[in-house]
């Protein structure tokens, strides 16, 4: 199965479909002020409204609300949410039928004993960095996301993935999915189409030349 992709951190139309049409499966879209990437709601409702069928649409947010989090879902369009903060699992329980996503900031082994608390579709693995949240942009142990694999959740590996490491990440974890933000941008908040669509060629390569050769292909 060929791996997926998540753009992370949309504030742009060009940027979305751009991403789409280099092959990604999920846009994210940042409801988090103090990030350079934040977007607002009537901004999110645009864009997905000109997005093709099958992308997931992706929250991010950040100790937000329960009324806030019901209400962007409301008005923007999005069907996916991911956590990025002290969300409690019940709180991520909340909102079912939609998907969800946890992420966790991976420091240390003991950094995974959290995630078996949270019954998420998916948790999402990022870098560590003390003073920041909703996406760090650091890189992490790898190992620990092949441990975390062994919890039983799919796995969504990020921080610090880039067009130059990313086929590197997926060889060696092999995760459900790949999510990039700053490793594809010219500035923060502006993607990069080139580098969006070198990304996304290398982090697929790897799953499908995989498979090619479990085929007899190769």
């Amino acid at each position: 199965m060929s791996v997926r992709v998540k753009i992370c951190g949309i504030t742009r139309l060009d940027d979305a479909l751009g991403a789409v049409e280099a092959g990604a499966e999920a846009l994210g879209f940042m409801f988090y002020e103090p990030s350079p990437r934040n977007v607002s709601v009537n901004v999110t409702a645009d864009i997905i409204r000109r997005l093709p069928p099958f992308v997931a649409k992706v929250g991010v947010f950040v100790n937000a609300t329960e009324k806030a989090v019901l209400e962007t879902i409301s008005l923007s369009g999005i069907d996916t949410l991911q956590f990025h903060g002290d969300e409690t699992p019940e709180f991520c329980r909340k909102f079912s039928p939609l998907k969800v996503y946890k992420a966790f900031r991976i420091e240390r082994l003991e950094s995974l004993h959290a995630l078996p608390a949270y019954e998420t579709d998916a948790w999402l693995l990022d870098g560590f960095a003390p003073d920041k949240l909703g996406g760090t942009g650091s890189n992490f142990n790898w190992e620990l996301a092949v441990e975390a694999k062994k919890l039983g959740r799919p796995i969504i590996l990020a921080g610090g993935l880039t067009p130059e490491n990313v086929a590197e990440a997926v060889r060696k974890v092999r995760p459900y999915a790949v999510d990039v933000s700053s490793g594809v941008e010219s500035a923060p908040g502006k993607k990069d189409r080139a580098r969006m669509q070198r990304f996304i060629a290398a982090a697929k390569a790897v799953t499908e030349k995989a498979s090619e050769c479990a085929s007899g292909k190769t």
